[in-house]
C-alpha cells in the first residue's frame, strides 16, 4: 500500500513538474531573462499605473511627482499623455533613468474614435455593420498610435437593460450576441494581426464583469445576480473579447457575489483565466482598488493584497500597490511569486508591442499630420454616422425633403458644435465637429434655411452646471425661453418643413450621468409641441446617448430620426439621410420603454406562469395596471424610406441530430419606392427545457442591400453552439426537443419555422 501511494505521489509530482515546465515554455525568454534581474521593488512597479494629468481627464485622481517615480522604477504605464514628443521625453525618462530600462505603456480611453470621433458607441451598434464597426476601431488604433498611444481602454462590452444608467451609451446595448459581434469586431479593429506593426494597439475589454445591471441604474451601484443569468445573458460579450485575442481586461467598480471585481479571485482568476484561458493582464479601472475601503473590505494595505492575490495586476491611480505590497510580502500576506505572475504579464504585454526592441515606435513625429483627420477617415465616420441613425417614425412619408424645400431649422442641438462628438470622446476637438445647420446647407445649397435657437436644452442652471463639467454643453441664452420660442415659431410659419433637432447634451448621458427621468427635457418639449400646432410638418431630429421615453412625442403628428450623437461629421450625415441622399436603415439595440417605472424591458425577457394574453388587461396575469408589457419601440426595430416583406421561410431541416447545424432562408423582397438596406434577424425559442427560456432570443443577422422591386433570398445559419445555453449546473448544453424559428425586421417578427432537435 505504501509503494502504491508512493508511486502515486512520484506520478502526481511528475506531471506537475511537466505541466510547469510546459507553462514555463509558453512563457517569453527575453522577458523571462529580465525578471530574473528585477528586485522585488522594480516587480512592484510595474504594477503601478499614473496619470500625470494635463491631458485626457477621465478621472478625478492626478498623479503626483510622476517623473520622479518613473526614474525610481515605480511606474509601469502612464495615461493622459498623448503627442510623439511628450511620450519620447517619458519612454526616455524610463529607459535612460531606470537601472533596468523598462519602456512604458502608454494609454487611453479611445471610445469611440480617437480625433477623428465616430457616433457614440450605441449609435455605432445600431448599424448592425460589423465590417464598418471593426473599421472605425481599425482607424482610431492608427490615428491613436500615431500620437503616441499603444493602449486602449476599449471596448466596453457591458449588457445594459437600464437606459437610466449613463453609460449605455458606451456599449452595445441589451443583447448578448449582437454584442458579442461587436466586442469581437472591435478587439480585431484595434488589435489586428500584429500588435508590432506601428499602427496597432493593445485592446482592454471591460468592465469585468456585470459593471451594466448595477442597481437602479445608478453608476458604480452594486450588482447582484445568479450565476445562471450570468454566463447566460451578460458574460458571452466578455468571453467573445477574450477569444477574439484581448490582450488586457479592466475590472469593474461594482461588486459580483457580494465581493469588488477588483478584488474577486473566482471572476479574476477562476473564471477568467483558469476556465477561460485568458493569458494577458488585468488592469483596475480608476481608483477601484482604493474604493474597496468604501466597499468595507479593509484599509489600502488589505484592499491591495485583496486584489493581487485574486489576479488583478495592474493598479490604475490609486498607487495602493506601490505603497503596500513589499510591506504584504514581508508579512506573508502576498507571495512574491503572485507579483512575479503579476509583472510577467505586465511585461510580455509590453514585448508584444515591440516596445523592447524599440520604446520609441510610437514617437514619429511626422504621423500625426499623415494618419489623423485624413479626409478619408472622415468619409468612414460620416458613413458610420449615417449607417448608425434610425428612423423611428416618417409622418406621412415626410421624408426625405427636397434640396429646395424652404426649411425652419430649430432647436438647441440645431447650431451647436460642443454637443456633437458625444459622451466619452475626450480626444476629440467638439471645435471640429460639423453642426447641423452648417451639414444641411454643405448638402442642399439651394434650399432655403432660416435658423432659430427655440429653446435651451434646459432651463435649469443648477442641472447645467452638473452637465457642464467638460465644457459648455447646456448654454442657457441670455434671451428668455418665450423670446427663443417665439422666434422659433416665426419661422415656422413661413416655411415648407419643420427640422427641429432636440434631445440630451452629450454629458447628460456617459459615465456618472445617470438619470431618474429620460424623457426630453420640459423646455424642448414646450417647444415641439409649439411646433405641432403651427399645422407644419415637423421632423424631429433627436439625439441621445440613451433610450429616452418619448411616448408623449410618438403620439404627435411628428416624423423622429434617432441620430444619437453623430460625431465629427454630424451635420453632413444627419442631411445626407434628410434629403435622401443615404437611405437610414439603422436598427435599435435597446428596447425604448414605455416609462421608466417599465424598467427594465428587453426582448428576450422570459414568460411567467401568469403570461399577459393580449394587450388588453386580465386580473390575475403578469402585467400593470397603467400600461402594456411591450416596450414603445421594439428591439431590432426601425424604419426605412422604403419597405421590406418577408417571405417563404425554410429550414434545411425540421430534425436534426445534437451537433448539426440548421440553414434558415428566407425571401426579402423591397416593396417601396427606394432602394435600401435591411437588418434580416433571426430570433430563437427554445420552446421546453431544463429552466426556463426566454421568449425569444437573437441568434443571427445579416445586412443586405436590396434595390427596389428586388427580391433576395438571405441564408443565415443557426450553429450547433446557438442552441446550447447554461443550465442549473453551468454546463454548457442543448436540450433534445421542439425549437421555433423567428425571422423578420425586428424582435417582433412573426413569420415562424420549427424544427426538432433529438
Amino acid at each position: 500500500m505504501k509503494n502504491r501511494l508512493s508511486k502515486l505521489i512520484l506520478a502526481a509530482v511528475i506531471l506537475i513538474g511537466m505541466q510547469t515546465f510546459a507553462q514555463e515554455a509558453q512563457h517569453i525568454p527575453e522577458v523571462e531573462a529580465l525578471l530574473k534581474k528585477m528586485t522585488l521593488e522594480e516587480k512592484i512597479g510595474q504594477l503601478n499605473l499614473l496619470t500625470p494629468g494635463g491631458g485626457v481627464a477621465t478621472g478625478s485622481v492626478v498623479s503626483k511627482n510622476v517623473e520622479e517615480k518613473i526614474k525610481a522604477g515605480n511606474v509601469g504605464g502612464l495615461f493622459g499623455v498623448t503627442g510623439p514628443d511628450k511620450i519620447r521625453q517619458a519612454q526616455e525618462i524610463a529607459v535612460k533613468n531606470t537601472r533596468l530600462g523598462i519602456p512604458l505603456l502608454i494609454g487611453s480611453d479611445i471610445i469611440h474614435g480617437y480625433k477623428t470621433t465616430f457616433p457614440i458607441p450605441l449609435g455605432l451598434s445600431s448599424s448592425w455593420d460589423m465590417e464598418l464597426i471593426e473599421k472605425t476601431a481599425q482607424i482610431a488604433a492608427k490615428e491613436a498610435t500615431a500620437d503616441g498611444i499603444n493602449w486602449n481602454f476599449s471596448p466596453m462590452v457591458d449588457i445594459a437593460r437600464d437606459p437610466r444608467w449613463g453609460r449605455i451609451s458606451e456599449g452595445a446595448g441589451e443583447d448578448p450576441y449582437l454584442g458579442s459581434a461587436i466586442a469581437k469586431a472591435m478587439v480585431t479593429g484595434y488589435q489586428q494581426q500584429d500588435l508590432t506593426e506601428e499602427n496597432t494597439m493593445i485592446s482592454t475589454v471591460k468592465h469585468f464583469a456585470l459593471y451594466g445591471a448595477s442597481e437602479g441604474g445608478r453608476d458604480y451601484n452594486t450588482t447582484d445576480m445568479s450565476r445562471v443569468k450570468m454566463f447566460n445573458e451578460y458574460l458571452p460579450p466578455y468571453k467573445a473579447a477574450i477569444d477574439a485575442g484581448a490582450e488586457s481586461v479592466m475590472s469593474s467598480f461594482n461588486d459580483v457575489d457580494g465581493v469588488p471585481a477588483s478584488g474577486n479571485k473566482w471572476l479574476l482568476t477562476d473564471l477568467l483565466r483558469e476556465q477561460w484561458g485568458f493569458e494577458g493582464f488585468v488592469v483596475s479601472d480608476y481608483t477601484s482598488v482604493n474604493e474597496m475601503i468604501a466597499h468595507g473590505l479593509g484599509d489600502l494595505q488589505a484592499v491591495s493584497a485583496l486584489s493581487i492575490n485574486a489576479g488583478l495586476d495592474m493598479d490604475m491611480v490609486g498607487e495602493g500597490f506601490l505603497t503596500t505590497l513589499k510591506k504584504s510580502v514581508d508579512e506573508g500576506k502576498v507571495s512574491e511569486a503572485t507579483i512575479t505572475n503579476a509583472c510577467r504579464r505586465i511585461l510580455e504585454a509590453k514585448y508584444k508591442l515591440g516596445l523592447f526592441e524599440d520604446p520609441y515606435k510610437y514617437s514619429d513625429s511626422k504621423r500625426p499630420e499623415r494618419d489623423i483627420l485624413t479626409a478619408a477617415n472622415k468619409e468612414v465616420a460620416r458613413e458610420a454616422a449615417r449607417k448608425s441613425f434610425v428612423l423611428l417614425k416618417n409622418e406621412n412619408k415626410t421624408l426625405p425633403l427636397a434640396k429646395t424645400a424652404k426649411i425652419a431649422l430649430v432647436g438647441p442641438l440645431a447650431n451647436n458644435k460642443n454637443n456633437m462628438l458625444g459622451t466619452w470622446a475626450p480626444t476629440g476637438d467638439p471645435q471640429l465637429s460639423t453642426p447641423i445647420l452648417e451639414g444641411l446647407k454643405n448638402v442642399a445649397p439651394n434650399a432655403e434655411i432660416s435658423y432659430a435657437k427655440g429653446a435651451n436644452i434646459s432651463n435649469d442652471s443648477a442641472f447645467a452646471k452638473k452637465i457642464n463639467v467638460f465644457g459648455p454643453r447646456i448654454e442657457i441664452s441670455e434671451a428668455t425661453p418665450e423670446a427663443l420660442l417665439a422666434e422659433a415659431l416665426a419661422n415656422a410659419k413661413t416655411a415648407d418643413v419643420v427640422v427641429a433637432v432636440v434631445g440630451e447634451a452629450s454629458e447628460m448621458s456617459g459615465e456618472s450621468s445617470s438619470r431618474t427621468d429620460i424623457t426630453i427635457p420640459e423646455s424642448q418639449k414646450t417647444l415641439i409641441q409649439e411646433l405641432v400646432k403651427t399645422g407644419k410638418p415637423v421632423v424631429l431630429v433627436l439625439m441621445s446617448g440613451r433610450p429616452l421615453d418619448i411616448t408623449e412625442e410618438l403620439a404627435l403628428p411628428v416624423s423622429i430620426l434617432q441620430v444619437w450623437h453623430p460625431g465629427i461629421e454630424a451635420g453632413n450625415a444627419v442631411a445626407d439621410v434628410l434629403f435622401g441622399d443615404h437611405n437610414p436603415s439603422g436598427k435599435l439595440t435597446a428596447s425604448w420603454p414605455q416609462n421608466v417605472g417599465q424598467i427594465p424591458v428587453y426582448h428576450s425577457m422570459k414568460t411567467t406562469g401568469r403570461p399577459a394574453p393580449s394587450t388588453e388587461f386580465q386580473k390575475f396575469k403578469s402585467q400593470y395596471l397603467d400600461a402594456v408589457n411591450a416596450p414603445a419601440l421594439a428591439f431590432g426595430y426601425g424604419l426605412s424610406y422604403t419597405t421590406f416583406e418577408y417571405s417563404n421561410l425554410k429550414l434545411s431541416s425540421k430534425s436534426i441530430g445534437q451537433n448539426e447545424d440548421v440553414t434558415v432562408m428566407v425571401d426579402v423582397t423591397n416593396t417601396g419606392a427606394y432602394d435600401g438596406e435591411e437588418v434580416v434577424q433571426l430570433y430563437l425559442h427554445d420552446v421546453v427545457r431544463s429552466i426556463t427560456p426566454p421568449m425569444r432570443t437573437l441568434k443571427g443577422f445579416h445586412k443586405v442591400f436590396i434595390k427596389k422591386g428586388e427580391t433576395k433570398t438571405v441564408t443565415l445559419t443557426l450553429k450547433a453552439e446557438d442552441l446550447k445555453f447554461y443550465n442549473g449546473s453551468l454546463e454548457f448544453i442543448s436540450e433534445p426537443g421542439e425549437f421555433e424559428v423567428f425571422v423578420g425586421g425586428d424582435s417582433n417578427a412573426a413569420l415562424k419555422e420549427t424544427f426538432t432537435l433529438n
